[in-house]
């Protein structure tokens, strides 16, 4: 996306001054502070940074899954702060998908009845269709009836991607999406991600520490003392 067009087009997210605190004891421990993001629609967007530094943390305040404790925070132009638990809940409905670390697929359900799960929620005609077709294009066509203990790691990973896109979703986030997964699957499962993300046209914003995956978007953030720092693309080390 240009920058002109970015002018003319309403951001998917836009975040300003963003601050998360939480009770530890009798001390108040700041996470995030201050930071600001604004992402536009088709965007891909990476968030590096270490382990502990609030990267699950931010990605629940984005997705309306945590409440922030100031600033501001748009999703689809809508303030969540302005929105209850069961807003944000129709807010996200079949416009946002999720693929975690750990899949996340339920355990009783077959492949087919896990990515269905969503469409259930946002019901649409033709679910069942739709949610085969999702499974075909991730390779799992052939085990639409399997549970996920009968899946490996990455076959589960595929699901969860299913899962995220059947909806049409218009932003899908992932956190660590490689991260329970050896190199060579991991590196299947960012070539199938992507590969939907372009065919869908849907944004994307990721956590990860995964700098193979970070250098396949468009744009590369480090969190760090509480703040996200825009990155060039070759300062993402190997």
């Amino acid at each position: 996306m240009t920058h002109a067009s970015r002018s003319e087009t309403p951001p998917i997210l836009h975040v300003d001054r963003l601050a998360k605190q939480v009770q530890s004891g009798d001390r108040r421990l700041t996470i995030l502070s201050d930071l600001a993001l604004t992402v536009f629609p088709g965007e891909s967007v990476a968030i590096l940074g270490q382990s502990g530094a609030g990267k699950s943390t931010l990605l629940g305040l984005l997705a309306g899954l945590d409440t922030a404790s100031d600033g501001e925070l748009e999703l689809f132009g809508e303030s969540l702060a302005a929105l209850d638990e069961d807003g944000r809940a129709r807010l996200r409905a079949g416009r946002v998908g999720f693929v975690f670390q750990n899949f996340q697929l339920l355990p009783t359900l077959t492949a087919l009845e896990n990515v269905l799960l969503p469409l259930e929620l946002s019901p649409q005609a033709g679910a069942e269709a739709r949610a085969r077709d999702w499974l075909e294009r991730v390779g799992l066509g052939e085990r639409l009836t399997h549970l996920p203990k009968q899946l490996s790691g990455g076959e589960q990973q595929r699901v969860a991607l299913a899962r995220a896109f059947v909806t049409g979703a218009e932003l899908v986030f992932a956190d660590e999406p490689t991260g329970n997964l050896d190199p060579a699957t991991g590196e299947r499962i960012i070539d199938t991600l992507f590969a939907l993300n372009r065919e869908a046209g849907t944004t994307l914003v990721l956590v990860t520490h995964d700098h193979a995956l970070a250098r396949r978007c468009d744009r590369c953030l480090r969190l760090e003392s509480g703040r996200l720092v825009e990155m060039r693309h070759e300062e993402v080390s190997a």
